[in-house]
């Protein structure tokens, strides 16, 4: 049994998550994750599609290992050793060589960051998918959302407040104000995907 740090939510949503990225995606491809964590996505995914080449990469430098030793563990070739990089950075990977200007990506996937990080993330988020994504390459959010048509969920609207009460640069986003985000960088919303747990999957592109 593998002593490395675990999230029992990645574990619940990582094969949700994983059927909506095979019918979004294409065969094969480069994909860059923002904010790692643990791991655990990266692993499944990488596994589970083989033609596509995972980068992960975190914020938080005491990840870093942790994800390393995942890495190691699952030993797949199409699994790259995890990078230091924080959307808030001028450059991307924060540190160590920048990506090359003609690096650029597939696909760049970011789960359950937005809600946890302050407001700014979210257009820098947006303008660094920009730079580094390829023609037709997509940029997939995963998270709750609130949405202006219906009605929250309890669990949603309780899971905000307990985010705001931890910090209050963090909370629960609007989709319609990630969406006008993205649209700032030349992004748009391609895509929207419910999810179990009242949780959306979202595709923005060029």
């Amino acid at each position: 049994m593998s002593d490395l740090p675990h999230s029992p939510a990645a574990d619940r949503n990582k094969q949700p998550i994983l059927e909506a990225l095979t019918r979004i995606l294409g065969e094969r491809g480069t994909a860059l994750e923002i904010a790692s964590g643990t791991g655990q996505h990266a692993a499944w995914f990488a596994a589970a599609m083989p033609q596509w080449t995972w980068q992960p990469t975190d914020a938080d430098a005491r990840m870093l290992p942790a994800i390393a030793s995942r890495v190691a563990e699952a030993a797949l070739p199409n699994l790259r050793a995890p990078l230091l990089l924080d959307v808030m950075s001028s450059r991307w990977p924060s540190q160590g060589a920048a990506f090359a200007p003609d690096e650029k990506f597939d696909a760049i996937y970011c789960a359950n960051m937005l809600h946890i990080a302050p407001w700014a993330a979210c257009a820098a988020l947006m303008q660094g998918a920009a730079q580094h994504l390829l023609p037709g390459g997509l940029l997939i959010t995963y998270g709750p959302y609130f949405e202006d048509e219906g009605t929250p969920a309890p669990s949603n609207l309780a899971f905000d407040q307990d985010l705001r009460a931890r910090n209050p640069a963090w909370g629960i986003r609007r989709l319609q104000d990630v969406g006008a985000e993205a649209r700032q960088s030349g992004l748009v919303l391609r895509e929207r995907h419910a999810m179990p747990a009242n949780n959306l999957l979202l595709a923005f592109g060029f």
